[in-house]
């Protein structure tokens, strides 16, 4: 089963910027479609982006133009620049398959606030 370790979240102001890293464990990482989640408090997890094996993305209307998804395949990481950040962006974010299985990595928190 492969795992995800996700990092690189934090407090950031309004405006500000962030890169989440995710790291895939295995061998098989280059014919994995990806994918960035989120879960608001009190919300259900939503998908935000997604990035096939051959490159091509998804974005859900709230992040495009301000978020990009990117992969390093000889560094099994997947990851998600964020600028531009709003408060209703304030989640923990988890990376998975672009369907996922029941695992779920421990996510990180990105909080946005003044």
């Amino acid at each position: 089963q492969v795992q995800f370790v996700e990092s690189g979240g934090g407090l950031v102001q309004p405006g500000g910027s962030l890169r989440l890293s995710c790291a895939a464990s295995g061998s098989m990482f280059a014919r994995y479609d990806m994918a960035w989640y989120r879960q608001a408090p009190g919300k259900q997890r939503e998908l935000v982006t997604s990035i096939t094996s051959g490159g091509s993305t998804y974005y859900r209307d709230s992040v495009k133009g301000r978020f990009t998804i990117s992969r390093d395949n000889a560094k099994n990481t997947v990851y998600l620049q964020m600028n531009r950040l709003k408060p209703e962006d304030t989640a923990v974010y988890y990376c998975n398959l672009r369907r996922p299985g029941d695992y779920w990595g421990q996510g990180t928190q990105v909080t946005v606030s003044s």
